[in-house]
């Protein structure tokens, strides 16, 4: 047997199929190139053995030339994009290579072509893609002084676009919308953040992508695609980046990038910013643990009935908003639901049948829609006169704003509905899908397909009464068309009219000019049905296509409607109130709780605790308590309820005042990071270094335990100096420091704007009972050896560590003793030099100035030094 080729290289005269596969996949190469060959779609070489592993497909060959034979492995066509599905989610580029052209015309070869280019960035598959969440391409284009990003997710047709400084915010924007794929102007090395964003999410990065950055091709690209001013854009390095999203959109969709429906600029300051290590902590859209929606503050809200919804809800958590009439508009709208239940339970029940409109509409435009899609899109927008009518009435200013300018496309609903049958087919090139009596050409055709039957049943009736054969059959199949079959012992009485067709055993078969004719014509008519179907079923698609812009704004009024409805939802049944937001640098909160930590909770009540913040008085709350005794989670609900607040929603607490927070920051336990060389200690430092440079006095800043990670004296020393910072007048943020370190505690009426408080525990014998309330003052206790029993430890070491406690605290001197150790006294060195009597010496080393020493200086000096006292 001819050996397999995994390697393309080896092979110098392919054969005629192989050399146009070559062809294409030259201009695909790091592409898996699908190439059609009848019902499948093929991969050859290293494409093959790649796919069958990933895939976990059988690798065979394939003849390719010199009597070799190439490695292969193929998929069924019509299931081609589930395998494309999973080679995209193992971060995998694949080329569609179909045929162009019809093989019964085709002379030689059968053309093809790549008509469809499938990356992580730029799926336009629902099927493909987490529902309820966007799937954003990203682009980088770094400038002289500051770099331009964009973000596109282009199955919704959204670019997102700003420009920074700073390798940490460049992480923090890509942290926020955590693209699939990234293009970079520059070489992936020389881009820190985004190495540092690899680090902890891999995704695909294509760098040194000059050409897509092409200003020239920007600006073009923009004046053709899309209703955006350029000047809007403002800088090069912006136009640069939206440029480069919309090239890449045209190569790999092979259009023009016509579905972006609007370019969003945002600029520092515009939302809360929350950095990484912040969103992570705060477990807003997912769990630190596991990485699920599930125990995550999104997981709490979702209440929504639409992917549209859901995607929009997802993307207010990302960017809570700092601006209050903003937010008040939001809160005006949740209220408006939170108020009326017939309206919450109808507009549910009314959203119940809306599909994902948006990415239905990207595949429209793309071309890849089918019949079934469009239909799925004709059911989506046909509530939406009934949603016109049950918001019109509203009182918010908002949701009657989307009622006015909600387009209720019944045009388009009446056309699709007309024209497609209720359950298409899977595939449009077999015909099925057009309802009768849209087209006359399509009733006509299938009339004469559908009746064939009954006509072959009347010739036969004639022709039997004519011949006065009895047992003469007039019938058909796909090999041989129609025919008379005549049993051979009556063959002598067949008409000579009747032109023999076929000898079979038994009977012989026939064939007249009329059923020459009625064949031509009832074949004839299947192949034109379904050439017509699709002609018909390409010009419902481009209508679809062309009406994108208002599917997209209906989208988004459906997206809003379905969020204001979920938020309500929610602050119904779990007890919400709508908090007073204001430009005040107050955060009141009144019997507040943790909006997750609730819902987990749901056999057995949660304690609820007030906070009070200001940038004056109570700046700082220094809280201490026992492990385990709810200061994280306490500290934790005060910054979701902070950005429940700036998304609009109303939040857990009986009422609650939120001045504007700017920033967000969490110092909560690390892990060691050894890949990258960092310690759990260095972790922390970074993330409070990272506090110390970016808060601001309007941030919100949570400490949990800073300096644990090192010694006892130099981390209390630390943690003071953090405390002292963060409370002074320099800073003055609104933050809460959740600390071991008793000692802190007497900072309190020393340091302004400190305030101790602690958890209640109650210690009876040998057990501790935590009460998980908030109340001023520093704790007594640390309950550190109880809340060890309560772990599990041994008896026989809890009994030891009282028995070390108790002489620690004695003072007791003994082996046991944990004494700090006495530092020794340093001698003074001039003075030891007076008594040697060395006075030149000690003259020399006063004369010296050490701020303007250099090393080599310095080295001289010692050697000088040295050499005078040995004289």
């Amino acid at each position: 047997m001819a050996e397999v080729l995994e390697k393309r290289a080896l092979l110098t005269e392919p054969t005629p199929m192989m050399q146009q596969y070559f062809d294409v996949k030259d201009q695909y190469p790091d592409y898996i190139l699908f190439y059609r060959l009848g019902d499948f779609y093929e991969m050859f070489f290293e494409d093959a053995v790649t796919a069958s592993r990933v895939l976990e497909l059988t690798l065979t060959g394939r003849d390719c030339g010199e009597g070799r034979r190439a490695a292969m492995c193929g998929v069924p066509f019509h299931k081609a994009d589930v395998y494309i599905g999973r080679l995209v989610e193992e971060g995998y580029k694949v080329a569609v290579c179909e045929q162009t052209e019809d093989p019964s015309l085709a002379k030689g070869l059968v053309r093809r072509e790549v008509i469809r280019v499938v990356t992580p960035g730029t799926v336009t598959d629902g099927s493909l893609l987490a529902e309820g969440k966007h799937n954003y391409l990203a682009a980088l284009f770094y400038g002289d002084h500051s770099v331009g990003l964009g973000f596109a997710d282009i199955s919704t047709g959204q670019i997102y676009v700003t420009e920074i400084e700073g390798e940490d915010r460049i992480r923090g924007e890509l942290g926020i919308y955590a693209p699939s794929e990234i293009l970079l102007s520059a070489p992936v090395e020389s881009c820190r953040a985004v190495t540092e964003y690899l680090a902890a999410r891999p995704c695909v990065v294509t760098d040194s992508l000059t050409r897509l950055f092409d200003e020239t091709c920007a600006k073009e690209l923009l004046a053709e695609c899309t209703h955006a001013k350029i000047d809007a854009l403002g800088t090069s390095v912006l136009l640069r980046s939206v440029g480069a999203l919309l090239a890449y959109i045209r190569e790999t969709q092979k259009c023009e990038p016509t579905f972006v429906s609007e370019i969003s600029v945002y600029c520092d300051g515009q939302y809360m910013e929350l950095d990484p290590s912040t969103r992570r902590n705060l477990e807003l859209t997912e769990t630190m643990r596991a990485g699920e929606k599930r125990g995550s503050l999104l997981w709490v809200l979702d209440e929504t009935e639409t992917c549209l919804g859901a995607r929009l809800l997802r993307s207010w958590l990302s960017r809570p908003l700092v601006s209050v009439p903003a937010i008040l508009h939001r809160q005006s709208a949740v209220t408006e639901f939170v108020d009326s239940f017939s309206m919450r339970e109808e507009l549910r029940d009314l959203l119940t049948g809306v599909l994902d409109l948006e990415r239905l509409t990207a595949k429209a435009v793309y071309g890849t829609a089918s019949a079934k899609d469009l239909r799925a899109i004709c059911r989506s927008i046909e509530p939406l006169p009934a949603i016109q009518t049950l918001i019109a009435g509203a009182k918010s200013q908002n949701v009657r704003g989307i009622a006015e300018s909600l387009d209720t496309l019944e045009d388009l609903h009446d056309l699709l509905d007309r024209a497609l049958v209720d359950i298409p087919p899977f595939s449009v090139r077999e015909g099925g899908m057009i309802r009768e009596g849209y087209n006359a050409d399509v009733d006509y055709l299938r009339s004469v397909g559908g009746n064939s039957d009954a006509i072959l049943k009347e010739i036969e009736d004639r022709e039997k009464a004519q011949t006065g054969i009895k047992n003469l059959k007039v019938s058909s199949n796909k090999v041989f068309g129609f025919y008379i079959e005549v049993t051979r012992s009556q063959a002598d009485q067949v008409p000579a009219h009747y032109i023999r067709k076929q000898t079979l055993t038994n009977c012989e078969r026939y064939i007249t000019q009329e059923l020459k004719e009625l064949e031509s014509t009832v074949l004839g008519a299947a192949d034109k049905l379904c050439a017509l179907e699709y002609e018909l079923f390409s010009d419902l698609r481009n209508r679809v296509a062309a009406a994108a812009s208002r599917l997209q704004a209906a989208a988004a009024g459906i997206a809003a409607l379905d969020v204001y409805r979920s938020l309500a939802e929610v602050a119904v049944k779990q007890n919400y109130t709508c908090p007073e937001v204001d430009v005040s640098d107050v955060v009141e909160i009144r019997e507040g709780r943790h909006p997750v930590v609730e819902k987990m909770l749901s056999d057995c009540y949660f304690v609820p605790n007030d906070t009070s913040l200001n940038t004056s008085s109570r700046r700082m709350m220094l809280i201490t308590g026992p492990n385990m005794a709810g200061k994280s989670t306490y500290m934790r609900q005060v910054a979701l309820i902070c950005v429940l607040a700036q998304i609009g929603s109303f939040v857990p607490a009986k009422d609650a005042r939120i001045g504007i927070v700017d920033r967000v920051f969490t110092r909560v336990g690390a892990s060691d990071d050894l890949a990258s060389g960092q310690s759990t200690f260095l972790l922390e430092m970074n993330e409070v270094a990272n506090i110390l440079k970016n808060a601001t006095k309007r941030s919100l800043i949570v400490y949990d335990e800073v300096g644990r990670g090192t010694s006892t004296y130099d981390g209390m020393s630390i943690a003071r100096a953090v405390v002292e910072y963060t409370a002074g007048k320099k800073l003055g943020a609104r933050s809460m420091f959740a600390t071991h370190y008793h000692e802190l505690t007497a900072l309190e009426g020393v340091c302004d704007g400190v305030v101790n408080y602690h958890i209640v525990a109650k210690k009876r014998g040998d057990t501790i009972q935590f009460l998980r309330k908030i109340v001023p003052g520093a704790t007594d206790d640390s309950y550190g050896i109880e809340v060890a029993k309560l772990a599990g430890v041994p008896n026989e070491v809890i009994r030891r560590a009282r028995e070390v406690l108790a002489e620690i605290e004695g003072g007791k001197p003994g082996e046991t003793s944990l004494p700090r150790p006495a530092k020794a006294a340093e001698p003074d060195l001039l003075d030891a030099l007076k008594e040697s009597e060395a006075e030149e010496v000690a003259d020399r080393l006063r004369e010296v100035n050490l701020d303007t020493l250099t090393p080599l200086e310095a080295m001289n000096l010692l050697f000088q030094l040295k050499k005078m006292l040995s004289c």
